[in-house]
């Protein structure tokens, strides 16, 4: 109930009225007002969240498919890559294995020839030129399927601390089976100054050291020395092969680890144009890097670190 009073006089008389007022019902409004006021508070404020929510989920959905997108897109930028690939192989193939082809089956049709027993010298030398022949296709074969597993991912990297003994053992090794490539006179020296272990992925390393030992062999004359250091410098293990041969131009220095580059005065000389490319991903698998110095006619000095 609401009361209120007034005052007022009439003929030196005082009188009061009082107002008597039943607000029940506006105290009912009232309490209804404020209810709804607090559910539409509490709509709001769940429709808010609610909207938050949504908008947190779209970012997070517009951020997936952004991802997605780029996966696609790689996806289809190495497939391209793989194509490309596949089709430079195919170009590269069959231009590199006409030459070893001929001079097989020509050798081949020779040896038919030599039946005699004085002519044994003389299959001797066709056999070799066919060993010769297969082995420069089997080199070109494995260059394709190497890089064919360093670009997808199918390389797998075993680091493995080597000891010095160990170290000079596979050096020692893979200088001896690089014996069947060398030319009339060619010698490998080999000076390895580490007294500390070392850490590496001893399979990947023999490769390295494989290809670069053979591009200093075929690039090289007959009677030059080639030499294999390595030596312990800092927290870094390092070794260098130099040789004697044609040299690198510093234009083509710029290029020499892209895929398929081929030195400008390399173009008459048998090879893929991958080795190197092969050499600088394997480094990178093991957080090395390889650099050059070189001069036309002066020969070259490939640099190989890998921290330890």
């Amino acid at each position: 109930m609401e009361i209120s009073l007034s005052h007022f006089k009439k003929e030196d008389e005082s009188f009061v009225i009082a107002f008597i007022i039943d607000i029940s019902i506006r105290k009912t409004n009232e309490a209804d007002l404020a209810q709804s006021t607090e559910e539409i508070r509490k709509i709001n404020t769940d429709l808010e969240q609610k909207v938050d929510s949504r908008t947190k989920m779209l970012r997070e959905t517009l951020v997936e498919l952004e991802a997605s997108k780029d996966e696609l897109h790689k996806a289809l930028k190495k497939e391209m890559e793989l194509g490309d690939l596949k089709s430079r192989f195919v170009t590269l193939a069959s231009h590199e294995f006409r030459t070893p082809l001929s001079t097989i089956l020509s050798s081949a049709s020779l040896i038919g020839k030599y039946t005699g027993k004085d002519d044994g010298s003389k299959r001797k030398k066709h056999v070799d030129r066919i060993k010769e022949a297969v082995g420069n296709m089997r080199d070109i074969l494995e260059d394709f399927l190497s890089l064919g597993k360093l670009e997808e991912g199918q390389i797998e990297v075993k680091m493995e601390v080597l000891s010095n003994n160990e170290l000079k053992e596979e050096l020692n090794r893979v200088v001896n089976s690089m014996d069947q490539l060398t030319k009339p006179g060619q010698v490998i020296h080999l000076d390895c100054t580490m007294k500390d272990p070392v850490r590496l992925d001893k399979k990947l390393m023999a490769n390295v050291l494989s290809n670069l030992l053979s591009n200093a062999i075929k690039f090289s004359p007959e009677n030059s020395p080639i030499h294999l250091n390595c030596e312990q410098a800092k927290d870094k293990f390092v070794f260098s092969i130099k040789d004697s041969g044609i040299g690198i131009s510093e234009e083509d220095q710029e290029h020499l680890f892209e895929r398929f580059f081929r030195a400008h005065n390399a173009a008459n000389i048998q090879g893929t144009g991958l080795g190197l490319n092969i050499v600088a991903k394997y480094l990178e698998l093991m957080d090395g890097k390889i650099s050059c110095q070189s001069k036309i006619n002066e020969g070259t000095i490939f640099i190989v670190e890998i921290p330890q």
